[in-house]
């Protein structure tokens, strides 16, 4: 299959069909041919594509044959039923709001805006089988599919179909793990492959279900890798292709020329909800380690370092004295976590992770996620320009602490004075310090009144002038702090917060 791409492919096939219908009523009439009549199955066979490049052709395509037939025993489709809810309006509302009929609004009529009410819904998905227990196999889908679901029905490819049980799903990576249990010894598995050795360029097929057509396969190449899926709220790199995708895929497998998946087919990119040749793919090493947790405690079981991550520009690295170094800037951490612990302030940039240098924050966010609870790993960042290496020990990431905006210091977001920046918050020519993008609720800023547009002259007494010099102030905090802010053309020192 390797000397495929020793050869340039060029295959031009035409056909001309030629016919003579003379129809004078509802019956048949037979054509008598002239001698100069040609018939097409009577006519000499020739080779119209040269020898060399039919064998190449009849190579790629037995290999697509032989994938399909391999793997698609294994693809199921994945149907599911939803339990909604959804708020009924009364009809009559508006009369007794009128005439002031008692019963408006009280516990027995729902609420103000209706009552409520339960319906099903239906949806459909694609799935791949990669595991088996005794008499259980596991699929492997998107929590989109089949996260909620209250019903589950898998459906191979020959027509048989199981109820399927959750075992687990997890929203921040889109994937869930469903089962299902059978005495047939013969049910296929699909191979995992290696996503990191996937290359841009690489040939792949997509499997699934995409409206409802089981059993579905579509071949394109690899796009491109690394892409974000920050935008839909997924910490995933993806695999990019041009192979078709469509409502359906979800859930079902991206598979490289060996029949190894290599990614889970995840959403697409369309302005007519249809294929445009921008499909996205979970990579399968994002995943492996997840079916395991699935199994063993129903959930993924996340790293915690307990950090507010953010992406800056070149214009705000320049201005920390960094460069044009890749990772992530740490503009927040929650007080007695693992990284204030181990070291991390506010305003260090994290370059490497366990050894793994990082380009961004997702990247940041995945390496974490994936080391093991208690375990202590090496970080290395820049602080003030300079680099530092931390041990850090991880621990398991829990939502409750996690979400709490009262442990999160400072509890904003602060940016350098340019400006574009002057404009947007209307900040003189002459205004140094750094301003206030954003304040998190309930956070240490919140309680101490800092608002979106204030500018912090100086920390704890210690003037600043820009966002080095404020992180350098900050790092320096111990127990207490208070900030003076600049703000509708005049100075004031805020309330001191004490840690």
């Amino acid at each position: 299959m390797k000397s495929w791409t020793k050869h340039v492919l060029g295959i031009a096939v035409v056909a001309f069909f030629s016919f003579a219908m003379i129809s004078l009523s509802c019956g048949k009439r037979q054509v008598v041919g002239t001698a100069d009549t040609a018939y097409a199955e009577s006519a000499p066979k020739e080779n119209i594509v040269p020898a060399e490049s039919l064998r190449v052709v009849e190579a790629l395509q037995n290999s697509f044959r032989a994938i399909s037939a391999g793997v698609l025993p294994a693809v199921v489709e994945v149907d599911v039923v939803e339990t909604k809810t959804i708020t009924q309006s009364d009809p009559f509302e508006e009369f007794r709001r009128y005439f002031g009929i008692p019963g408006f609004g009280d516990s027995d009529s729902g609420n103000k805006n209706g009552k409520k009410r339960e319906y099903e819904s239906k949806g459909l998905g694609s799935g791949v089988i990669v595991r088996k227990a005794g008499d259980v196999y596991y699929v492997l889908t998107n929590n989109h599919v089949a996260g909620s679901a209250t019903k589950i029905s898998i459906k191979l490819n020959d027509g048989r179909e199981f109820e399927g049980k959750l075992v687990g799903a997890d929203a921040r990576m889109d994937i869930a793990l469903v089962s299902f249990e059978s005495k047939d010894n013969t049910i296929k598995l699909a191979a995992l492959g290696d996503s990191d050795a996937v290359q841009t360029g690489d040939i792949c097929l997509a499997m699934g279900a995409p409206l409802g057509y089981r059993q579905s396969v579509t071949q394109g190449i690899v796009s491109a890798k690394g892409r974000s899926g920050t935008g839909i709220g997924n910490i995933n790199d993806f695999i990019q292709t041009d192979a078709a995708i469509n409502q359906g895929n979800s859930g079902g497998p991206l598979l490289n020329i060996y029949g190894e998946v290599i990614g889970i087919n995840t959403w697409i990119v369309s302005q007519s909800g249809g294929s445009q040749g921008l499909g996205f793919s979970i990579p399968i090493n994002n995943i492996k380690n997840s079916i395991d947790s699935f199994i063993t405690k129903g959930k993924i079981v996340y790293g915690w370092l307990g950090v507010a991550l953010t992406e800056v520009d070149k214009e705000y690295k320049e201005a920390l004295g960094i460069g044009d170094s890749n990772g992530a800037l740490v503009s927040q951490l929650f007080m007695n976590s693992p990284a204030s612990r181990g070291g991390i302030k506010a305003g260090d940039f994290i370059t490497s992770v366990n050894g793994v240098k990082v380009e961004s924050v997702e990247q940041v966010q995945r390496e974490v996620g994936r080391l093991e609870a208690g375990k202590t790993v090496p970080f290395e960042i820049m602080r003030n320009g300079k680099k530092q290496s931390l041990s850090v020990k991880v621990e398991e990431r829990d939502e409750k602490v996690s979400s709490d905006n009262g442990k999160l210091w400072p509890g904003f977001f602060a940016c350098p004075i340019s400006e574009e920046v002057k404009k947007q918050f209307e900040i003189g020519d002459k205004t140094e310090g750094v301003v206030i993008v954003s304040v998190m609720e309930k956070s240490p800023a919140a309680s101490l009144r800092l608002q979106a547009g204030d500018v912090i002259t100086a920390v704890n007494g210690k003037k600043v002038s820009n966002i080095k010099e404020f992180y350098e102030e900050v790092a320096k905090i111990e127990s207490s702090v208070n900030f003076d802010i600049f703000s509708n053309g005049g100075t004031i020192t805020t309330g001191t917060f004490k840690f």
